[in-house]
């Protein structure tokens, strides 16, 4: 009996400036995969990307983590908005 093909999925997201897509890498990083024993994650920085590769046993474990992936990049990027080193420059400007 042969093995289940791994289905894999890559995702490119952009960020404003390499030090926000690290703060992002090693946000979401802390977090490990549920199922470690069927989705494999590689969370890496190029330039101003975060580079996310999964590879899982199913499709629909593509597709759940890609989700779960996608919802934690945008509370990231929502907070590194509210609170990062630009919002601090527009308190500044605006008193």
């Amino acid at each position: 009996m042969s093995e289940t093909p791994w289905h894999t999925v890559t995702i490119r997201v952009p960020f404003a400036n390499p030090k926000h897509a690290t703060i992002a890498m090693q946000v979401i990083d802390v977090d490990p995969e549920l199922q470690k024993q069927a989705v494999k994650r590689t969370l890496t920085v190029d330039g101003n990307d975060l580079i996310a590769s999964f590879a899982t046993s199913t499709v629909r474990l593509a597709r759940l983590t890609t989700n779960g992936f996608l919802e934690n990049v945008d509370l990231v990027a929502r907070t590194i908005g509210e609170f990062g080193e630009d919002s601090e420059r527009k308190q500044v400007i605006s008193r």
